[in-house]
């Protein structure tokens, strides 16, 4: 809804084959990025989480931690976290037959922490096409999209993230930020307290996707 001075941080993580090995080879410490739930804490900033079913597997301890944390609430980022669609970042492409197996194991193994899960999923990258949508439609997940990627993927400046989202972010904002530790999130800690107090002082609300969504409360 445009019409309610609310918005959604979300917070994606992810984890390939790839990004396996660079770990097991002791190349990347961690693609665990605690500091970006320290400061959701310390800030009690409610949001939404989109893990991946191999990100969980390699950190089930932080997984637990997400999930007894009544300030969050967890959706799917599917389990391989390969691409639903073709460009999408260098990710390789999943079958179409697949898909709606990768969002059922990514659920599955999610329930295993979670006793209060979301019909929510997003797609590796945000990539999806009307095959993708029709082929895991049978699952019976709610794709969550975004209207604003943070640029904290990668990202080079704190400044540049943190100016991104507070001027870009408008009534019912679904932003799109990152968990991920290691070379492919690592400013999103830094950026954090400027943003949240950013969006504050414009007077937004920040809130998770199952509240934004939630019909506007009856007077």
């Amino acid at each position: 809804p445009r019409d309610r001075r609310a918005v959604a941080l979300t917070f994606d993580s992810n984890l390939t084959d790839g990004m396996i090995q660079e770990l097991d080879q002791h190349r990347v410490a961690s693609f665990a990025n605690v500091a970006v739930i320290d400061e959701l804490d310390q800030l009690q900033v409610p949001a939404t989480l989109f893990l991946a079913g191999k990100w969980v597997e390699r950190y089930p301890d932080l997984t637990r931690r997400l999930a007894a944390d009544p300030l969050f609430e967890l959706g799917s980022h599917s389990y391989q976290h390969r691409g639903y669609h073709t460009p999408c970042y260098g990710l390789g492409l999943l079958p179409a037959a697949a898909m709606a197996g990768d969002v059922e194991h990514s659920e599955q193994v999610l329930r295993q922490f979670t006793t209060r899960p979301t019909p929510y999923f997003r797609f590796p990258g945000g990539c999806y096409d009307t095959t993708a949508l029709h082929a895991i439609a049978s699952t019976g997940v709610t794709v969550i999209q975004y209207d604003l990627a943070s640029g904290d993927a990668f990202g080079t400046s704190v400044r540049a993230i943190v100016n991104n989202v507070v001027n870009n972010t408008q009534n019912g904002s679904i932003v799109v930020m990152h968990i991920t530790g290691g070379n492919t999130a690592p400013l999103t800690a830094y950026a954090l307290p400027d943003i949240v107090k950013g969006l504050r002082a414009k007077g937004f609300t920040l809130v998770r996707i199952s509240d934004l969504l939630a019909p506007t409360p009856v007077p």
